[in-house]
């Protein structure tokens, strides 16, 4: 079957024959972005909580000093991480495993594995800056009633620095929707690689990558509508009744004072 010759032709001819590939690849592209965003999520919650846990000089030395061994590696791995290019990143740890340490990755664990690091590296920061959000008197009482540092992260900090970071935890998975592009370095075939593959079958370039760019909008699109759904969940009703029986809760506005200038009058 010949290729038409009008654009919008060429479009219908590329999904008719190509478009289980498209799918595949989107799907592919998808499932990478979540699972590494939710496996970064829990490396940066871990490690934000492990960056603000207090160091005092009543701690024993060696807990002290450990500590600050731990925090400094992890401070390595975020800066190390933050400061690459992922696809830099993909390709060091594809090939390096390999030649440094004999491991040989297969392209699909390389690919979940490279994600979630880079993202949990981002993580880590976005969850420090909401931990250290919090008004300090809550971790304040929370110490005097007895809790240890990650009970006061678990029951007191984090439910509400949650909140404060979910647009950033929406906007790491709608960048990873997008640079899982990169991983095509390696030979993952997502949603960029299977493009290059119809489009040189044709040489249609320029309706090929067209198809795949409004493919990318459609799924970081409908994520971010999700993800704002999700938060207008968290917040509750934009308006609420204060339940409470303490009859003190409503005394304003229903007990009238006497006023001295009326007592005087009288």
């Amino acid at each position: 079957m010949s290729l038409p010759s009008d654009f919008f032709g060429r479009i219908v001819f590329i999904l008719q024959n190509y478009g289980p590939s498209f799918l595949k690849g989107a799907g592919k592209t998808m499932a990478i972005a979540i699972v590494g965003t939710l496996i970064g999520c829990i490396i940066g919650f871990a490690v934000g909580i492990i960056q603000t846990i207090p160091v005092q000089k009543s701690d024993n030395p060696v807990k002290r000093y450990l500590l600050k061994l731990v925090k400094f590696i992890l401070n390595i791995y975020v800066e190390v991480f933050r400061g690459t290019p992922m696809m830099v990143q993909a390709m060091f740890i594809f090939y390096g495993s390999s030649v440094l340490f004999g491991i040989n990755m297969s392209i699909v664990f390389a690919a979940y594995f490279i994600v979630s690091i880079n993202t949990g590296a981002y993580m880590a920061e976005t969850v420090r800056g909401g931990i250290l959000s919090i008004d300090p008197g809550q971790t304040e009482g929370a110490k005097a009633i007895g809790m240890t540092h990650f009970q006061t992260m678990v029951n007191v900090i984090m439910p509400q620095a949650l909140r404060n970071i979910m647009p950033q935890i929406g906007n790491n998975l709608i960048i990873n929707i997008k640079d899982t592009c990169v991983l095509s370095v390696i030979g993952v075939v997502e949603l960029f690689y299977a493009t290059k593959g119809v489009a040189g079958a044709y040489y249609t370039y320029f309706e090929a990558f067209g198809i795949t760019m409004i493919i990318y909008f459609i799924l970081t699109f409908t994520c971010s509508r999700i993800l704002r759904h999700w938060e207008k969940k968290m917040d509750g009703p934009d308006s609420y009744d204060l339940a409470t029986t303490d009859t003190l809760a409503y005394t304003s506005g229903m007990v009238k004072f006497p006023d001295p200038k009326e007592k005087e009058d009288k």
